[in-house]
């Protein structure tokens, strides 16, 4: 399996804002083939927390793979845009995990992030809520 280029698509999901939170990540090669999942509990935080948290886990797992390339689809607008430069980051919480973002996606030859629709994130949703669902 190559894992040079991936597509990754993540979900953060919190129930209660903040409330248990969990993370859930897809990690695809080239040829669609599944190089890597995550699904995973943080404890308690907030939705966008968990969002910038499921981004990073993946960014993380990506870089362990060897990934030089990575297109990051995510159903959260708001982070979306602020990993962009589109928004600003008001939320001091937000702040580090932004920089942590910027600093794994800096080590990777090529990335981008772009937003997706909930439901064309259906298994990174589940992931998410599965880990919750553990709880």
């Amino acid at each position: 399996m190559n894992t040079n280029k991936l597509t990754i698509f993540t979900d953060g999901a919190a129930r209660g804002n903040p409330g248990p939170a969990a993370i859930g990540a897809i990690l695809k090669d080239e040829k669609g083939n599944l190089a890597a999942s995550i699904s995973r509990c943080l404890g308690a935080t907030t939705n966008n927390q968990a969002e910038y948290r499921a981004i990073i886990a993946a960014l993380e797992k990506a870089l362990s793979l060897g990934a030089h390339q990575v297109m990051l689809y995510s159903d959260s607008e708001l982070v979306v845009k602020q990993i962009n430069g589109q928004y600003k980051i008001k939320h001091a919480a937000l702040r580090p995990l932004y920089s942590e973002v910027v600093k794994l996606a800096g080590a990777l030859e090529s990335f981008k992030i772009a937003y997706i629709p909930r439901e064309r994130n259906k298994e990174a949703d589940a992931l998410a809520n599965k880990a919750l669902d553990s709880l």
